[in-house]
């Protein structure tokens, strides 16, 4: 393996080492019956039922290979352990995120660059894969299988109820929450007793309005996020002051209930949500917005790639991988995903079957989708604690020195 890859790989497994060698089994060769057989790691343990389906019209087209789904318990731990250990599933599905991007930039992955799935991709989405890291420019590492949408839940019946449009800019979000406040509703569901779920708007917030070289820079000092981060952590207080007053001892299951319940008129959470809070029955349609901006053309949709396929940079077995990769991303396999899952399929000319995401189409056919920003922030950086503190003691400049220290103390880590 190339120094690089290797010394990455030994930073990124540092404090998953510790791992059991039962994460680290992974299925190769065959059973002496001729079948190639392919090792799939899969890491969405909500998936892996409808994976089992796909997996088993793939072997009935190609009955000369069979895949093997591989889920453990905490799979980021599990495949980073693999990695470092040179023990490359032949297939795997990773979220796209910073350790992602990072493995990426180091060459641990494919280039798909040549391969045809990757033109049936809608290239803003592709864009934003990309944009996390490639080995070398003009690579793409990875084919999104999944897109999500990072913005706002909202119950139309309520909407409707008090008049309320769709908000297209910052001025009509903070007059709508007005609106539901002064008519005795709640306008925000928050559930900070869990710190991730401060991400979802800090998200929207962070992706928008700093410039956008913003992490080209920070990764090279030339600025700090209390230098650009000013506006995004006004805007973050002021979204959770119109939240319920009992926000801080709430979680993520007790928001899914409460909004289906009609308990708020908006819900700051992504597409991911809407699948649980329909368990709850809501008498409701849900609809889905972005975040909005000071103006609807600088408003743009933050979306990540939820799912995406690749393998290891030389594959042992790349006939049989690239075959099955093939079959995952056909248009009908990659709906029929996206429609079990809640989740926006990433090919040109598809749209997504739920009917809360139909109003994102034109979204991401004008291309006004970008990435997450915590996709950029290293796992090792505590953001999510950080933000549930400042939506705690509301300390704007102890906020802002928290992240720059932190990925201060993180880049001297690493160098």
């Amino acid at each position: 393996m190339p120094r690089r890859i290797t010394r990455t790989l030994a930073c990124l497994a540092a404090a998953t080492m510790t791992a059991t060698a039962a994460l680290l089994g992974g299925c190769t060769g065959g059973d002496g019956d001729g079948r190639t057989t392919l090792d799939f790691f899969q890491f969405k343990p909500e998936a892996i039922e409808t994976f089992d389906k796909l997996i088993a019209e793939f072997e009935q087209e190609h009955p000369d290979i069979r895949v093997v789904q591989n889920h453990v318990p905490n799979a980021d731990t599990a495949i980073r352990t693999r990695l470092v250990r040179d023990d490359i599933p032949d297939v795997m599905t990773l979220n796209a995120n910073a350790s992602f991007g990072e493995l990426a930039r180091a060459g641990v992955f494919y280039d798909f660059a040549a391969e045809p799935a990757t033109g049936t991709v809608t290239p803003a989405i592709l864009d934003i894969i990309n944009a996390l890291g490639t080995a070398n420019a003009g690579e793409v590492n990875g084919l999104p299988f999944a897109s999500n949408a990072d913005g706002v839940l909202y119950n139309k019946q309520l909407f409707a109820q008090h008049g309320v449009e769709v908000p297209t800019t910052w001025d009509e979000l903070i007059a709508a929450a007005e609106t539901f406040k002064a008519a005795g509703v709640t306008p925000f569901y928050a559930t900070l007793k869990e710190s991730w779920t401060a991400l979802p708007s800090f998200n929207a917030l962070a992706a928008n309005l700093p410039p956008d070289d913003f992490w080209a820079k920070r990764r090279t000092g030339d600025t700090s996020f209390a230098a650009a981060y000013g506006t995004v952590a006004d805007r973050f207080q002021q979204l959770f002051s119109y939240a319920q007053d009992d926000k801080l001892s709430r979680g993520y299951n007790d928001g899914n209930q409460a909004f289906a319940k009609g308990e708020a008129a908006m819900y700051l959470q992504g597409s991911w949500a809407i699948p649980t809070v329909r368990t709850f029955e809501p008498t409701f349609d849900i609809g889905v917005f972005p975040l909005p901006m000071d103006s609807a053309a600088e408003s743009r949709l933050v979306s990540g790639v939820d799912v995406a396929i690749t393998l290891g940079r030389n594959p042992s077995k790349k006939d049989a991988a690239l075959a099955f990769v093939t079959f995952l991303m056909r248009p009908e396999v990659v709906n029929a995903y996206a429609a079990e899952q809640s989740a926006i399929p990433p090919l040109k000319g598809t749209e997504p079957a739920d009917d809360a995401l139909k109003d994102l189409v034109p979204v991401f056919a004008n291309g006004q989708v970008t990435g997450f920003a915590d996709h950029q922030v290293p796992p090792a950086i505590p953001l999510p604690q950080i933000c549930q503190q400042f939506l705690i003691d509301g300390d704007r400049a102890a906020f802002l020195a928290s992240l720059d220290d932190e990925w201060d103390k993180f880049t001297r880590r690493r160098s």
